[in-house]
């Protein structure tokens, strides 16, 4: 019995392999101890390297933040930026309160730029004025915290709801549009019971912590203790600021003087006192001046600082007629050689178009070009000579080459990847007609929906409502029946519409993106590779940070900027009281005039109708200038973008405009203004894309027809064209309906304008026939290019 239990393992199955196959898995003794002796070193020294490499980076993170805190000293002051988020918030109480105790040993304020040695901070308190969007705006340009002030006493009133009015999420909007630098929030009006005020604090903390970014920190600041914290821990705050912030050098002005030039009539030079921030400004650089243009710098004047963190004990220290006291330490002079140029505009050469004679590789070019070229036969009018013949166009489709010679007078419709043709036919009288009409109309009046608006004329204020009243109805028009136009009755629509071609295909059709440009293309510049460009210029001004010619960032500067037009220079020195003047060095090519593409979007806000090429005002980074963009859509399957008549809320589009040159990323805000006494409010948000003046932008039209009567695949179409001549010109163009049938025009019927057509399948009676038609569209050159010139 126990015989047959015992356990019988499987025989092992080397049955057939060799002695040395056996022996191949086994390693030595001495091997043995070898490896594992390595593994137990390389354990050990995998755990040695991460402790090393963790210890390299304890030390590089603490060297870094000891050098940042030995250059705070050197850095120039903190801009606070006390900013309501309701209209019940006091903000000169507080303002007072945050500089009676920066100032140092307890020493009056004389002025919003305050140091303390106890603190060891500097810092610039402004306050928002609550209504003044543009203010706002600038102010959040330049924050370093933005400290958003909340009234606890509106929740004890009415409700949780008046923590932030409409103005407040208006500005909370744009200013996260712009980029938020490091926020606060300090709230006001508490009660003194401590259970009350911290349940009070809690309740306001929840209510607007979804406003703001999550670092974003709640303080209470209503006695002196806690202002106490809150400035002890924005001194050790690290502060963060958006990125398009800290690519070019700024500077704030503390101080706008204006002196007249003797040697220009009409022009002054512009005496600009502040810190440079960001990075180091070279007197070699074009500065521009928020809303009044780029100019040229003439010297660099580098001045004593006048609130030094370690200032002196005696009270004399901080006397104000010391502080008026301005003291040159040293002054930069441009070198003419690499100073840049104040270059806006290309100045196009009126022979460049000229016809030259053809070179001889040129002209045995086109004779095997000629060669090559498949013959086809012809009719021609007796008599006529080869050199006539060269010139004749035959467009004829080859289904209908046995047409009567009417159908020589049509459009030539795109194949797609064959190129396009011109829209000449073989009768140079109408081609001559043409031309006659585009001089009578301008190319923006195109469609009935086109609506003009009387710029620069004494409206009526019953005027004035039509013409509001005009564009909302255009706007619903187009959201309900976009890019469909009438024929006009006393103009033929050959001529009314000759700038105009057909496309087999949107998306894969040609396009020559050089192919009759307007007059305005000669004055901006192109770049070759945009991005390689970019990189370009960001490393040049890496190279040239801390150069001689350079004022470095912390320093408090005079800037002299020359040839600024008297009449602006004084609009700044008015408007520096209630908004801060600031102005930014710009990089390599950045005054330059060339076409900027837009992702912009219709801010929640504004209501009113934003049609294609109306005056708007961009503030694109710390610039500001005046643009009328086209608007289209972004199609990334095709290099042809589809343009907008108007800009729709609740969706982004592509908004081209004539403007310098700027690098992105860069942030957009757009204002339009409804009046001059009114104040402009915003419009539009958005960002820079890229530049590129070969961007493709059509127009598209469709025309309209009913069918009369319809005969299984054929169909006879009225109401589209209204004479015969109108519809062989149309006649390559293929027609497509509302309810998925696509066609061809065979031939007109009568003379009122009717055609037969045939379609791929049976056309419904209350069907539609359509037509589409594309021209390439192009932004408005600006009249005045920035706010304060006009």
């Amino acid at each position: 019995m126990a015989g047959s239990r015992a356990q019988i393992n499987k025989a092992h199955k080397s049955r057939f392999s060799s002695k040395s196959s056996r022996n191949l898995h086994k390693t030595s003794l001495n091997d043995r101890s070898r490896i594992a002796k390595s593994e137990r070193n390389a354990t050990k020294g995998a755990r040695a390297a991460r402790h090393q490499r963790s210890k390299m980076l304890r030390e590089q993170k603490r060297a870094a933040l000891l050098k940042e805190k030995r250059a705070s000293s050197g850095s120039p002051p903190r801009v606070i930026v006390l900013f309501p988020l309701s209209a019940s918030v006091n903000l000169n109480l507080l303002a007072g309160d945050i500089l009676k105790l920066i100032s140092t040993e307890g020493i009056g304020y004389t002025s919003s730029t305050v140091a303390s040695s106890e603190y060891r901070l500097r810092a610039t308190v402004l306050q928002a004025p609550y209504g003044d969007l543009l203010s706002c705006m600038e102010m959040a340009k330049v924050a370093d915290l933005i400290a958003f002030v909340a009234s606890a006493s509106s929740l004890c009133e009415e409700g949780a709801s008046d923590f932030v009015d409409s103005f407040g999420n208006q500005c909370l909007s744009v200013f996260r549009s712009i980029g938020l630098p490091s926020t606060a929030v300090l709230i006001r009006d508490l009660p003194s019971e401590l259970k009350k005020k911290n349940e009070l604090k809690k309740m306001c903390t929840y209510n607007l912590a979804s406003e703001f970014p999550e670092d974003c920190k709640f303080y209470s600041a209503d006695t002196k203790d806690d202002l106490h914290k809150f400035l002890w821990l924005f001194k050790e705050q690290r502060l963060t600021a958006p990125h398009w912030r800290n690519q070019r050098p700024y500077l704030m002005a503390q101080e706008v003087v204006t002196v007249p030039d003797d040697s220009s009539p009409g022009k002054s030079t512009l005496l600009l006192t502040g810190y440079i921030r960001a990075c180091s400004l070279s007197v070699n650089q074009l500065v521009h001046v928020s809303g009044a243009g780029d100019f040229q710098l003439a010297k660099i004047e580098i001045l004593k600082d006048p609130f030094p963190l370690n200032a002196r004990k005696e009270k004399d220290a901080m006397d104000s007629d010391e502080l008026r006291d301005v003291k040159v330490i040293c002054c930069l002079d441009p070198d003419l050689l690499k100073q840049d140029p104040l270059l806006v505009e290309n100045v196009p050469d009126p022979l460049a178009g000229e016809q030259t004679w053809p070179t001889e590789a040129e002209m045995a070019e086109a004779d095997s070009n000629l060669k090559q070229k498949r013959l086809r036969k012809r009719m021609l009018p007796p008599g006529t000579s080869e050199y006539q013949a060269a010139w004749i166009v035959d467009d004829a489709d080859e289904e209908d080459s046995d047409t009567d010679n009417d159908d020589d007078n049509c459009m030539v419709l795109d194949e797609g990847e064959s190129g396009f043709h011109s829209q000449d036919g073989t009768n140079n009288q109408d081609f001559e007609e043409d031309q006659a009409s585009l001089n009578l109309r301008d190319s923006d009046d195109e469609t009935a929906n086109d609506s003009v608006m009387m710029e620069g004329e004494n409206l009526t204020r019953e005027q004035l409502e039509e013409d509001i009243q005009k564009v909302k109805q255009a706007h619903a028009e187009d959201e309900e029946f976009p890019d469909e136009v009438d024929t006009p009755l006393d103009v033929p629509a050959r001529k009314r519409f000759a700038k105009y071609r057909g496309l087999k295909s949107f998306r894969t059709s040609s396009w020559d993106p050089k192919e009759s440009l307007p007059p305005d293309y000669a004055r901006i510049f192109a770049f070759d590779n945009f991005s390689r460009t970019q990189k370009h210029v960001i490393a040049k001004a890496l190279e040239m940070e801390g150069g001689d010619d350079c004022a470095p960032a912390g320093s408090y500067v005079r800037l002299h900027i020359k040839q600024v037009p008297l009449s602006v220079a004084s609009k700044l020195c008015l408007l520096a009281s209630t908004i801060p003047i600031v102005s930014c060095g710009l990089l390599q090519h950045e005054s330059k005039m060339s076409v900027l593409h837009f992702s912009i979007k219709k801010h929640d806000s504004y209501d009113a109708p934003i049609k294609s090429k109306d005056e708007l005002i961009f503030h694109v980074g710390f610039r500001q200038f005046i643009a009328r963009p086209v608007f289209s859509t972004d199609n990334i399957n095709s290099d042809k973008h589809k343009m907008d008549r108007f800009l729709h809320a609740g969706r982004f589009s592509m908004a081209s405009i004539y403007a310098p040159i700027s690098f992105p990323p860069l942030p957009l805000i757009a204002l339009k203004s409804s009046g001059e006494k009114s104040a402009p409010v915003v419009a539009a948000v958005g960002s820079l894309k890229n530049i590129d003046p070969d961007r493709i932008i059509l127009k598209k039209i469709i025309l309209t027809g009913y069918p009369q009567r319809v005969s299984k695949l054929k169909a006879s179409v009225r109401y589209m064209f209204h004479n015969p001549d109108d519809v062989r010109w149309f006649k390559p163009v293929e027609v497509w309906t509302k309810c998925g049938r696509r066609g061809r025009i065979k031939e007109p019927i009568g003379t009122h304008g009717a055609m037969k057509c045939v379609f791929n399948g049976v056309l419904q009676q209350h069907d539609t026939v359509c037509l589409s038609l594309y021209k390439r569209a192009y932004p408005k050159w600006p009249e005045h290019r920035f706010p304060l010139d006009a």
